[in-house]
């Protein structure tokens, strides 16, 4: 969404523009989601082209090519937009004047001899139109686009004419030209022909099409249409998984480069904390000291913006770029991040009151407590040096709306710590030892300390990490138990080690009993608090791949378990953590992954309802070409085979296994969240940090792909494989829960389920993770500076209602600010969530947004003069146009906002602290 309105920003301060018409014909399958921001930001048409061919076949059969995408809550055609697919198997001039490609090939101009475009694959390759052939020239073009017309109702048809890398002369564009206007003055001066061609934008097009319906009716007898434009039927529902044919199906790139999916998701989280605390900084501080900090970074804030965008194209986060694109999209990525985590370390002095001269070139005393020495490494913890009579003081920064109790963990160098709060006081905490995927050294020597941190709402918290604080008990060490098949185990100092007995092994907190197999290391039952079992099955497997490619998954037969019996296991047990880490005996000497499963304490924290697993990845070396990755979890739910997976972190998708089709038509894209749930009501449900692809190949099972090393190009414009594979950590939060109350049943329901509360709660705690900032330089424990924690709103919003940004989109515009401008821009959203589960199962949701929030008294010390709706984009403040319901515009007097579930609404505000 960020990355539309950036664009749509620029063109309209560029050149004037409001787009209201989108094109889209190279992403592999679309997202409704897409059809609902464009609906929202003022788009009036949209036109798709890869869809599975069998189903353009269908539509085409029914003359619904051309139809009314809405979303499938919406009961009040509030998200109606009218949608064009493309009928034929290309975009190129070959599939699009006619059904023909033979035909069509022989009027693209630019191949004819003197070009260095391919000749006609065909055998028959244009020629110049002149007096002597225009007839028989124009009768064959025309003779297409009649064909072509019969597959769409109405009267008016569009003939894209346009490749690939065209256009790059003057010369090709004029022989496109000159060729066409000969064959339209041809068609057009004939009556007889009763045809009229021209050239036209899009935008003619849609023009021309709703004046024609305005005119005449093409509804068919029975059918559902919109309000909106009539004689069309309303569709619902998304278009993935894309075949373009035979068995061909994109499911490939739903995993291809995960280490730049994973990269991609940090950059947009830590963009967004980012932007939230410009507009805090805007909002608080009013002198020019803070102006110029935040004025200094505007450009690399709009920098960062751009390089995430860019990233979002079709052939960037799918991980289908060449690597020398690869390595342009990680460098870029990399600086931005760099940039946002030294913005954020400034930032975070001021409105902690520690610095007030901050600009863009003073130093910031403190530093992100994760750093990425290059843009294809994983990020490694700063260690904390706690010398003896010092401590180091590490401020969080919460992006979400509500307030936040969790486990948290930084590395220390020395494991005898005390935690200690901003007040100085004196926090239990945990320490055990650093673990690392490395079979000849599971520790690293250095030490991890957990405890229970609590960070306002969109705000700061600080604590100290301090050596020799007197009153206090030390970080309490971890007890370990290990399995080793060799006797070379060494235990660490300060901990006590033993040996795992006996072949199942557990762990366990107030909620839940984790039940391993000791002998493969892998996870086989969840036993809850009532009492109730859990079957889990965790398979790591291998699913070997010839015919694969950066796009197509084609896998030769099923996943192979890999691991064997006699890995390595070690068990940490302490106060906070519970961890199992596993690294398992394979074929091969060197692994291509490891893993860790993590259960927490903490009261009525979110963390302590999941099981977190963390698998690290290396799938590096020949031994792995063309092979894929995945792990599956074997669970004892009754399925039916369905399950739902969600699209754009925003809305989830009911997901069918069918036999009819071939495996990897059956994967789909898992962009957060993947769940399948039990006729009995019990749900189970993984949450990703980053996009992956997932299956339900059989009842009970749900399949995550990890990683894939593909050695072959597979034909559809990439020219390589994919090689590049980088050692990265997948992290996963996975929820079991049960209803509480009568739910619909997920094998009749056509509609998809939602999520609960709580894994909404899970999912937005994983993707906006605290950011912690670490002092560059201990104190001597005598200076105890005040109390510093930042708390901006007035109270937490309901637990449903998620700001999706708070920000200023043109900071660099505003060091001349005239106080009624509307600087600032809030997005909410209201999420929509399964009311058979749970409300209140932790103590952080204390409200729903079943009641109209108030903006004007949403901040403290902070005065909300002005509230304007807007759309998305920010550029039509008449809502009239984005299709939403009367009350999203009627809030400028009292500042009451209603938002319904799954509705994203936009706000201008203008802002100012109390006098």
């Amino acid at each position: 969404m960020f990355q539309i309105t950036e664009g749509n920003m620029w063109l309209n301060d560029t050149i004037g523009v409001v787009p209201k018409n989108s094109w889209a014909i190279d992403p592999f399958g679309y997202s409704p989601t897409m059809a609902y921001l464009l609906r929202r930001m003022g788009f009036e048409n949209m036109l798709i082209q890869r869809t599975h061919y069998e189903l353009k076949k269908e539509l085409a059969l029914q003359k619904n090519l051309e139809y009314i995408w809405r979303q499938n809550w919406d009961a009040e055609e509030s998200t109606d937009i009218f949608a064009h697919m493309m009928p034929f198997y290309s975009y190129d001039i070959p599939h699009t004047c006619g059904p023909e490609p033979a035909i069509c090939c022989q009027f693209d101009f630019a191949r004819m001899h003197g070009f260095n475009y391919e000749l006609c694959p065909w055998g028959k390759h244009p020629v110049e139109i002149n007096h002597e052939n225009v007839q028989e020239r124009a009768l064959q073009l025309l003779d297409q686009y009649r064909k072509k017309s019969t597959l769409y109702r109405t009267n008016t048809l569009l003939v894209p004419l346009g490749d690939d890398f065209r256009y790059i002369n003057i010369d090709e564009a004029e022989a496109q030209f000159r060729n066409y206007q000969m064959l339209f003055d041809y068609i057009n001066s004939n009556p007889s022909l009763n045809a009229e061609a021209k050239f036209g934008t899009l935008e003619d097009y849609f023009h021309t099409l709703r004046e024609e319906v305005d005119r005449i009716n093409y509804s068919l007898p029975g059918e559902v249409g919109s309000g909106q434009i009539g004689g069309f039927p309303s569709l619902s529902g998304d278009f993935f998984t894309y075949a373009d044919r035979q068995q061909d199906y994109w499911s490939g790139y739903y995993v291809s480069r995960p280490f730049f999916k994973a990269v991609d998701r940090v950059l947009e989280q830590t963009l967004r904390a980012s932007e939230i605390m410009m507009a805090l900084l805007h909002g608080y501080c009013q002198r020019a000291q803070c102006e110029k900090l935040a004025t200094g970074f505007a450009y690399k804030m709009t920098a960062a913006r751009r390089n995430l965008a860019l990233f979002q194209h079709h052939d960037g986060v799918t991980g289908t770029a060449k690597d020398h694109v690869v390595w342009d999209y990680g460098t870029r990525m990399h600086t931005s991040l760099q940039d946002l985590q030294i913005f954020m370390s400034k930032a975070i002095e001021v409105l902690l009151g520690i610095r007030h001269d901050k600009s863009d070139h003073n130093p910031s005393q403190f530093e992100s407590e994760q750093v990425r020495s290059k843009y294809d490494v994983q990020p490694v913890h700063k260690a904390i040096d706690a010398r003896e009579g010092t401590s180091q003081s590490v401020v969080f920064f919460n992006p979400l709306e509500q307030s936040r109790e969790e486990i948290v963990m930084l590395i220390v160098n020395r494991p005898d710590v005390t935690i200690l709060d901003s007040n100085w006081t004196c926090v239990p905490s945990q320490v055990s030892p650093e673990l690392q995927h490395d079979k000849s050294k599971t520790f690293t020597g250095r030490h991890r300390v957990h405890w229970k941190a609590s960070v306002p709402a969109m705000g700061l918290q600080t604590y100290y990490v301090a050596n020799g604080f007197v009153g206090c008990e030390k970080a309490k060490p971890a007890k370990l138990k290990y399995f080793l098949t060799s006797n070379s185990f060494s235990c660490p100092a300060p901990y006590n080690c033993s040996k795992i007995e006996g072949g199942m092994a557990e762990i366990q907190n107030q909620h839940q009993t984790l039940t391993f197999d000791i002998k493969h290391g892998l996870l086989r039952k969840v036993t809850h608090k009532d009492g109730s079992i859990n079957d889990v099955g965790e398979e790591i497997g291998m699913y070997s791949s010839y015919g694969s490619g950066a796009y197509l998954f084609k896998p030769n037969g099923d996943a192979q378990p890999i691991i064997e019996a006699g890995g390595h296991m070690v068990i940490s047990e302490g106060l906070m953590v519970q961890e199992v880490y596993s690294y398992p005996k394979m074929t091969w000497e060197k692994t291509p992954i490891s893993h860790s499963t993590r259960i927490y304490n903490g009261d009525n924290t979110a963390r302590e309802l999941l099981i977190e697993k963390e698998y690290h990845v290396e799938l590096l070396g020949q031994d792995f070409n063309d092979r894929e990755l995945i792990v599956r979890y074997k669970t004892d739910l009754d399925n039916r085979r369905i399950f739902y997976s969600d699209l754009n972190g925003f809305q989830m998708s009911r997901r069918e296994t069918y036999d009819k089709i071939p495996m990897q038509g059956n994967y789909y894209p898992m962009p957060s969240l993947a769940f399948m749930q039990g006729s009995n009501g019990k749900r189970f449900s993984v949450h990703s940090r980053q996009s992956l692809g997932v299956a339900g190949l059989k009842e009970g099972w749900l399949e995550i792909m990890l990683d894939r090393r593909l050695l072959r190009d597979d034909g559809r414009g990439l020219g390589q494989g994919v090689m590049d594979n980088r050692p990265m950590n997948v992290i996963f939060h996975i929820l079991f829960e049960s209803n509480i109350s009568s739910t619909s049943n997920p094998v009749s329901n056509p509609l998809p389920l939602s999520p609960s509360l709580l894994s909404h709660c899970v999912g937005a705690h994983l993707n906006y993770p605290l950011h912690a900032f670490v002092a560059k330089n201990p104190q001597e424990l005598s200076m105890q500076p005040p109390p510093r924690s930042f708390s901006p709103l007035a109270a937490p919003l309901p637990c449903d209602l998620h700001i999706v940004n708070f920000k200023v989109p043109r900071p660099s515009k505003y060091s001349q600010q005239l106080i009624g401008d509307s600087r600032f821009v809030l997005i909410l959203q209201r999420r929509h969530w399964d009311t058979s589960y749970c409300q209140n199962c932790h103590s952080q949701c204390t409200s729903v947004a079943n009641k109209p929030v108030n903006l004007f008294n949403m901040f403290k010390e902070l005065e909300v003069l002005n509230v304007k709706a807007t759309s998305l984009n920010l550029l039509h403040e008449d809502i009239e146009v984005l299709g939403y319901t009367e009350q999203v515009g009627d809030v400028g007097q009292e500042g009451h906002v209603f938002i319904s579930p799954m509705e994203i609404q936009a706000y201008k505000l203008v802002l100012r602290p109390h006098q």
